[in-house]
């Protein structure tokens, strides 16, 4: 297993569902964005402040974390891909359920029927 040193942390990354919002499955081939989510898998002893104690880190494993996009290490160890971060590159810590695509927004509902097209009289303009 690997084991960070200092302030930093070992994130097993989760891949999202290779489907979007509207429905379309996307290919293997397609590039993909990096992962910005992850488990912590294994966190480093702290930071070493100037009195020489250590900072303790605010993960723990097995915390399901977000992260900045760019800021990971990649490495592969024993063929899985991890992460490895900085405790500072870690924006939040989820908490209760996992992370998704926010709901989509429905349309306000119309509760009365329309109008057939012959009861609307002189109302709609002509088409030109």
């Amino acid at each position: 297993m690997l084991r960070p040193i200092d302030d930093h942390v070992v994130i097993r990354p989760i891949i999202e569902d290779s489907k979007t919002t509207s429905g379309i499955i996307l290919p293997d081939t397609v590039d993909k964005e990096k992962p910005e989510k992850g488990e912590v898998v294994a966190v480093g002893n702290g930071r070493l402040l100037d009195s020489g104690q250590r900072a303790p880190l605010s993960v723990k494993v097995g915390d399901t974390v977000i992260f900045t996009k760019y800021s990971p290490n990649e490495v592969t160890f024993n063929n899985e891909d991890y992460f490895i971060l900085r405790e500072a590159d870690v924006l939040a810590v989820v908490e209760g359920e996992s992370v998704a695509a926010p709901a989509p927004v429905q349309a306000a509902v119309n509760e009365e029927p329309p109008l057939p097209v012959e009861d609307l009289g002189n109302s709609v303009p002509p088409m030109i």
